[in-house]
């Protein structure tokens, strides 16, 4: 599934001359990678950033401390900072940022599974919640991995 998407996501950006970003901390890299597992993936993707601890999303992202100190890294607040700066910092047309507990555990604020989602455009900044679930570290990361591309798809398809 997501080889299939990461295939139309490259077409999609090459043929209305779009670059794409990451900014992930739970996925570890999954988005990137889906993305760079398909040939030609060069002509739309330069860069993309793994930022799994609250030291990396202010280092290499810009993440302000006080947002992360407000909200917690699994918030919407710090997902869009997160895509706000992959943008930024990569000249890219469409940036995704990942960012949740896959597990194992969580806490009764926030759960296992819970994963928060940012892409930002030129048209702006949208951010959202998913809830998948405790369904294991694996699955909770393959699930985020293929939802942080249908946003990037999505995106590309509105521009």
């Amino acid at each position: 599934m997501t080889e299939s998407l990461s295939q139309s996501i490259l077409a999609t950006a090459r043929d209305k001359g779009a670059t794409v970003t990451c900014a992930e901390s739970c996925t570890g890299g999954k988005v990137a990678a889906a993305l760079t597992d398909v040939a030609g993936s060069s002509a739309i993707f330069e860069r993309g950033f793994v930022t799994y601890s609250n030291a990396a999303k202010t280092d290499m992202l810009g993440v302000f401390p006080d947002t992360l100190a407000a909200h917690g890294a699994v918030s919407e607040q710090v997902a869009r900072e997160m895509a706000l700066g992959a943008r930024r910092l990569s000249g890219a047309d469409v940036a995704v940022a990942i960012s949740g507990i896959a597990g194992p555990g969580g806490s009764e604020h926030k759960p296992e599974g819970r994963i928060c989602y940012a892409l930002a455009t030129a048209s702006g900044t949208l951010s959202q919640t998913v809830e998948h679930g405790a369904l294991g570290r694996a699955a909770v990361r393959a699930a985020a991995t293929l939802h942080a591309l249908t946003l990037v798809q999505t995106a590309l398809d509105e521009m």
